[in-house]
């Protein structure tokens, strides 16, 4: 079987299993399966300010040792030993790491902070359109 055969195979079970369970309401007709997407905005803030916090920490506590590898990668160098170099490359990747870390706990805070504010306006336009809903049945009653 060649690829565009399998793949029009993998693609045609893939729209039908889709088609299934979105049209599918046996599940919840008999009280069985949850939301498919949750959100708890109590969970999202532990989550957020953890992640806040840790980056605050990381950007106080993550560069204590940085002036002192400096100065012995240095000290160590300009007495030829190779060493020096190669404790220069260690300080210089711990930074590249550092950086890097501090930027994806900025990158989830910020995210979940955007998360938060983005379902709390979801949440509202919802909510009015179903108030639209319910004063067009009081009209129909």
């Amino acid at each position: 079987m060649s690829f565009e055969e399998e793949w029009r195979q993998a693609h045609a079970n893939a729209a039908a299993n889709a088609a299934t369970r979105l049209n599918s309401t046996r599940d919840r007709q008999q009280g069985g399966g949850a939301a498919d997407l949750s959100v708890r905005r109590d969970d999202l803030g532990v989550v957020g300010g953890d992640a806040y916090k840790l980056h605050d920490s990381l950007g106080r506590d993550g560069h204590h040792a940085h002036e002192s590898t400096h100065t012995a990668a240095t000290a160590l160098t300009t007495r030829n030993f190779t060493s020096g170099a190669e404790l220069a490359k260690v300080r210089d990747k711990w930074d590249g790491q550092l950086r890097t870390l501090r930027d994806a706990c900025a990158q989830i805070s910020n995210h979940l902070d955007y998360s938060m504010a983005a379902h709390a306006k979801d949440d509202e336009h919802i909510g009015g359109e179903l108030l639209a809903v319910s004063r067009i049945n009081a009209y129909l009653k």
